[in-house]
C-alpha cells in the first residue's frame, strides 16, 4: 500500500470550497438534476426550458444540498449538448454555482463535455474497470488532468459486485490503479460499493446492507483517505408507496452507514425520519432487515408495514409528565427543550442539596448543556433549539448569581475564555452572536466587544482577559481588509492566540491565502456555529500542536495550489472588454421617462405593509435552517424546528406591528443619466452632474458573449437620447439595537438575535416594495406590473437594483456617491461607517436600473488592470482602490 500524507481531506468547489473532514459529517448530494431521477428536470431539458430547469437546481441548492448531481442521460436528448449548455448556465448563477458539481453519466463523452466546461472542482460520476484496466486508466488520467475528483464503482469485467468480498476486491484493485499506476490523489478517491435493496423475499439479497456497512468500513480502515458514497434510496426499493417504512428504512441505514464511515450520498432529506423518533417497534423491524438478525425478518417486517401503510405522523402532546422526573432529568429536559418555566425552582431545589451554588452550575446545569451540546453536534437538535436552550441556562445562572456572589469563594471552571468582535467599520452581528451562544452551551466563557471594534481595543482586552482565542467577524467586503490588518498587528504584538475568522463574506479561501500568512499562531475559518465547538474545542485541547500544525499545513497547501490556479484563468485587457460590450440598439429601445423625477421621502412609513414582501427562506438561513419557505416548514429533518422558529418570528412581528417598536424610512430618487467614457453614468442634479463609476468584466468570454459593465444599460451621452437611473436607501433599523439590548439584560439571547433577523427581514422586504412601486408607479415603465411575492423574490420584474459592495457593482464607495445625491444621513439619519457599513444595520441602499437585463451575473475577479484604471477614475490611490473594490478571491476558485 502507497505511502499516504495523513494530512488530506478530498476538497471539492464552486464558488465556494467544500472540504470533507471528519467534522463534516455527510455530505449530501442533490439529485433532482438528474433526467433519469426527476420527470419534472427530464420535461424541462426536453423542452428547453432551462431557466426553469435553472429554478430546480435552485431548489437543491436552498433545500441543503452540498454537491449538485447532474446528469443527462436520456435516449432522445443530445447529452453532450444538454451537459453543456447547462453546466454553463450554471456557472453564471452564483447562488448555484457557489456548491460543488457532480457530472454524472455512464457516457465517456458526456463527461469529458462537462469536464470541459465546468467551473471549481468537480467530481466525475462514475468510472469503473467494467471494460478493463486500460480504459479505466484512461479515463482516469483524463479526469486528474482536468483537476476532478473520482466516483469509482464496485464494477469489474466480471460484473458488479454483489457481496462483502466482491466489493472490497473491486476496490481495493482499483485504488491500487488509480494510486499507485496512476499518481490519482487518494483523497480525490470515493468508491461507491452499491447500495442495493433488502426484504425482496430473495435469500441472496439478505445481507445486502450489512454488506455494504462491513465493505464501507473496510474501505475507511484499509484504503487510506478514500471515501465513501451511495445512493440511499436504493435499499427501500421493496417498499415502494409505503412511505413510513421507507424514510424509518433510509434513516437507520444512513444512520448505520456514517458510523461505519460513508461521508458522501444522495439521500432525499424528505424522505427521511429522524433517528431518534423511529417507532420502536418498526425500528427494531427494519434493522433485524439491514442487520440480518432473523430468518423470518424480510417477512415479519412485510407484516408490519401493512399496519403502517399510509399512517401520517402526528405529533407528541406537549404534557407537564417531565415533571414527576428525578431532579437531573428534570433541568436536562428544560435544557434541551428550551423551557424556563420551572427552572429558578429546580435550581433552587439544586442548590439546596449543593454543598455550594457553583455545583449547581458545575454539575446538573453543565450535566444538561453536554447533552444539548452532543445532540447538536450529532444533528438532532438544530440552532434555534440551541439558543432557546442558552436562554434557560443564562436563567438559571442569572438566578445563582447572588449566592455565587455572597459566596466570594466561588468561581465557575470554564473550558476556556473566547473573545469575540465584529471589525472595526462593520455593524454586523447576528452571526457572531448566534456563535457565542452556542460556545457559551458548551461552557465557553464569552467576551463579547460588539461591533465596529478597532484592532487596538481587539488586542488590549485579549492581553487583560487573557482570552484563549479571538473570533473575528465581518459581513461588507472592507471587513476582510480590515482582518488582515488585526491579524498583522496580533503578529507585532507577539500575541500567541489562534484566531478564527467567520462570517459571510470571509471564506477558507480568504483566510489561507490573505490573513494566515501574516500570523504566526493558527488562523481557521468557521462557516456555520455547529463547526464552532469542534474547532475550538481541538484548539484548546491540551495536546493541540498535531492539531495546530495540521491547520497551517491544510491552508499552506491551499494557498499555493489556489495562488497557481489563479494564474491559468484568461482576462481580456480591459480595453478589449470595453470593445466587446453589451450592445443595445438605442435607436430602436423605448426609454421611458419617469413620472416623478427627484427626490422623495417616506418619513414615517406603515410597516405593516411590509409583512406581504418579506422573503422568509433568509430568515431561516440566519439560524442555520436550510430550505425554501414554505417546504421547509414540511421538511421531514427540519419542520417541526423551523415551523416552532416561524410561529415565534410571527408573535415577534405582531409585537412590532402592535407596539411600533421598529421605524420604517426611506429615500430615493430618480434623475436624468447618461452614460459617459465606457463605464461612467452622469447623473444630473439641481444642475450639477454627479458621476456614478462602474466595473466590467475581464475574463474571457465565450464568442458571441459579451463582456458587461452596468453602465452597459443606460443611454449613451453620444446618442443624444435621455435616459434615467434611480438610487435610494431604507432602513428598518431604528429600535432595534435598543430592543436587542433590553432582551440580553434579560439573558434572553433567542429574542434578542430575533429581533435583529426580522429587522433585517423587513429591510430587505422594503427595498422589494420600494422597488415595486418605482416600477409601477413613480417611474412607471412597468404599470401593468402584477407579481406574487414568490415572483418579487425571483426577480422577474423588468430591470435591476444593485447593490453597491456586491457582484454586479463591487464598489462600496458607490455608498457615498448616493449619499451625497441623496443627503442620507441628514434626511433619514442612516449613517456610514469608517468601513461605509450601513448604520443602523438593517438597511439597503442601491440603484434602480430600468433596461438593464434581470438577471446580471457579477463583475467576477477585479483585475489589475481593474484596480489601476479605477483608481485612475476615482483618483485614489491603487491601496484605496484594492481596499473598497476588495474583490472576492472565492471567484478566483
Amino acid at each position: 500500500m502507497p505511502e499516504v500524507d495523513c494530512k488530506k481531506y478530498l476538497t471539492l468547489s464552486g464558488l465556494e470550497p467544500l472540504v470533507v473532514t471528519p467534522e463534516s459529517n455527510f455530505i449530501n448530494v442533490g439529485e433532482r438534476t438528474n433526467v433519469t431521477g426527476s420527470r419534472k428536470f427530464l420535461r424541462l431539458i426536453k423542452e428547453e426550458k432551462f431557466n426553469e430547469a435553472l429554478d430546480v437546481a435552485r431548489d437543491q441548492v436552498e433545500g441543503g444540498a452540498q454537491i449538485l448531481d447532474v446528469n443527462m442521460d436520456e435516449g432522445m436528448l443530445d447529452g453532450v449538448e444538454a451537459m453543456t449548455t447547462f453546466l454553463n448556465l450554471i456557472a453564471s448563477e452564483p447562488d448555484i454555482a457557489r456548491i460543488p458539481i457532480m457530472i454524472d453519466s455512464s457516457k465517456w463523452e458526456i463527461i469529458e463535455a462537462g469536464l470541459q466546461v465546468v467551473q471549481g472542482k468537480c467530481v466525475v460520476n462514475s468510472i469503473s474497470l467494467k471494460e478493463g484496466e486500460e480504459e479505466f486508466k484512461r479515463q482516469a488520467k483524463l479526469i486528474k488532468r482536468y483537476g476532478a475528483a473520482v466516483i469509482v464503482m464496485a464494477f469489474d469485467e466480471k460484473g458488479q459486485a454483489d457481496n462483502y468480498e466482491r466489493r472490497i476486491e473491486i476496490c481495493e484493485r482499483s485504488y491500487n490503479i488509480l494510486v499507485n499506476e496512476v499518481k490519482f490523489a487518494p483523497q480525490d478517491i470515493i468508491f461507491d460499493p452499491n447500495i442495493f435493496p433488502v426484504a425482496t423475499g430473495m435469500d441472496e439479497h439478505r445481507r445486502n446492507a450489512l454488506d455494504f456497512f462491513e465493505a464501507t468500513k473496510w474501505i475507511r480502515e484499509n484504503l487510506p483517505y478514500a471515501n465513501v458514497s451511495g445512493g440511499v434510496s436504493n435499499v427501500s426499493f421493496s417498499f415502494r408507496g409505503n412511505n413510513v417504512v421507507r424514510e424509518a428504512m433510509h434513516s437507520s441505514f444512513l444512520f448505520h452507514a456514517i458510523k461505519n464511515g460513508m461521508n458522501l450520498g444522495i439521500v432525499n432529506p424528505t424522505m427521511l425520519e429522524v433517528y431518534d423518533e423511529i417507532d420502536k417497534e418498526l425500528l427494531e423491524h427494519v434493522e433485524d432487515v439491514l442487520f440480518d438478525r432473523r430468518d423470518d425478518a424480510t417477512e415479519r417486517l412485510l407484516d408490519f408495514a401493512e399496519s403502517v401503510k399510509g399512517q401520517k405522523k402526528t405529533q407528541e402532546t406537549a404534557t407537564l409528565e417531565w415533571r414527576n422526573q428525578p431532579l437531573q432529568d428534570r433541568i436536562t429536559h428544560a435544557l434541551v427543550k428550551g423551557i424556563d418555566a420551572f427552572i429558578n425552582e429546580d435550581v433552587e431545589e439544586a442548590r439546596l442539596q449543593a454543598t455550594k451554588p457553583i455545583e449547581v452550575i458545575e454539575g446538573p446545569l453543565m450535566i444538561g448543556m453536554n447533552v444539548v451540546g452532543d445532540l447538536f453536534g450529532s444533528g438532532k437538535m438544530f440552532l434555534p433549539q440551541v439558543v432557546k436552550s442558552a436562554r434557560v441556562m443564562k436563567k438559571a445562572v442569572a438566578y445563582l448569581q447572588p449566592f455565587i456572589e455572597a459566596e466570594k469563594d466561588g468561581k465557575q471552571a470554564f473550558a476556556g475564555k473566547i473573545l469575540m468582535a465584529t471589525v472595526k467599520g462593520d455593524v454586523h452581528d447576528i452571526g457572531k452572536n448566534i456563535v457565542s451562544v452556542v460556545l457559551g452551551c458548551n461552557n465557553y466563557e464569552i467576551v463579547d466587544l460588539g461591533v465596529m471594534v478597532p484592532p487596538e481595543k481587539i488586542i488590549e482586552t485579549a492581553k487583560a482577559e487573557n482570552v484563549d482565542i479571538i473570533g473575528l467577524s465581518g459581513l461588507i467586503t472592507p471587513s476582510l481588509d480590515e482582518m488582515v490588518y488585526v491579524s498583522k498587528a496580533m503578529e507585532k504584538e507577539n500575541l500567541n492566540i489562534p484566531l478564527i475568522i467567520g462570517g459571510a463574506t470571509t471564506s477558507r479561501a480568504h483566510s489561507a491565502v490573505k490573513i494566515a500568512p501574516h500570523y504566526s499562531n493558527t488562523v481557521v475559518h468557521i462557516n456555520d456555529a455547529s463547526r464552532a465547538v469542534t474547532v475550538v474545542g481541538n484548539l484548546l485541547q491540551k495536546d493541540n500542536q498535531v492539531y495546530k500544525d495540521q491547520i497551517r499545513d491544510e491552508y499552506d497547501q491551499f494557498r499555493e495550489q489556489f495562488l497557481k490556479r489563479g494564474k491559468k484563468k484568461e482576462y481580456l485587457p480591459l480595453a478589449e472588454a470595453r470593445k466587446n460590450k453589451f450592445k443595445i440598439d438605442w435607436e430602436t429601445t423605448e426609454i421611458i421617462a419617469p413620472e416623478q423625477l427627484g427626490i422623495h421621502v417616506l418619513e414615517d412609513f406603515d410597516i405593516t405593509k411590509l409583512e406581504a414582501y418579506i422573503d422568509w427562506s433568509p430568515f431561516f438561513r440566519s439560524w442555520d435552517l436550510h430550505g425554501r419557505y414554505p417546504n421547509i416548514l414540511k421538511d421531514e429533518i427540519v419542520g417541526e424546528q423551523a415551523t416552532e422558529l416561524f410561529d415565534d418570528a410571527q408573535e415577534m412581528l405582531k409585537r412590532i406591528f402592535d407596539d411600533r417598536l421598529l421605524k420604517a424610512k426611506a429615500i430615493f430618487g430618480l434623475f436624468p443619466a447618461n452614460t459617459i467614457d465606457d463605464d461612467d453614468i452622469e447623473i444630473e442634479l439641481n444642475g450639477t452632474t454627479k458621476k456614478f463609476l462602474t466595473l466590467r468584466q475581464q475574463s474571457k468570454k465565450a464568442q458571441g458573449k459579451p463582456n458587461i459593465a452596468l453602465a452597459d444599460f443606460v443611454a449613451p451621452k453620444s446618442t443624444g437620447k435621455q435616459d434615467y437611473l434611480g438610487c435610494f436607501c431604507v432602513t428598518t433599523g431604528f429600535g432595534t439595537q435598543e430592543i436587542a439590548a433590553q432582551y440580553e439584560k434579560d439573558n434572553d439571547d433567542y429574542n434578542a438575535i430575533m429581533i435583529k433577523a426580522l429587522a433585517d427581514r423587513l429591510a430587505e422586504a422594503f427595498a422589494e416594495y420600494l422597488h415595486k412601486e418605482v416600477r409601477t408607479n413613480y417611474w412607471n415603465y412597468a404599470k401593468n406590473e402584477e407579481l406574487s411575492n414568490e415572483e418579487l423574490i425571483k426577480e422577474a420584474y423588468k430591470g435591476i437594483r444593485p447593490a453597491p459592495g456586491y457582484p454586479a457593482c463591487p464598489d462600496h464607495l458607490e455608498k457615498e456617491t448616493i449619499w451625497d445625491v441623496l443627503k442620507v444621513e441628514q434626511t433619514i439619519g442612516v449613517k456610514l461607517t469608517d468601513n461605509l457599513a450601513m448604520w443602523p444595520s438593517a438597511s439597503v441602499s442601491g440603484y434602480y436600473f430600468a433596461n438593464a437585463e434581470a438577471r446580471y451575473f457579477g463583475l467576477g475577479k477585479i483585475t489589475d488592470d481593474q484596480v489601476k484604471d479605477y483608481s485612475e477614475r476615482r483618483e485614489i490611490t491603487l491601496e484605496e482602490a484594492q481596499k473598497w473594490l476588495n474583490p472576492n478571491i472565492v471567484n478566483e476558485a
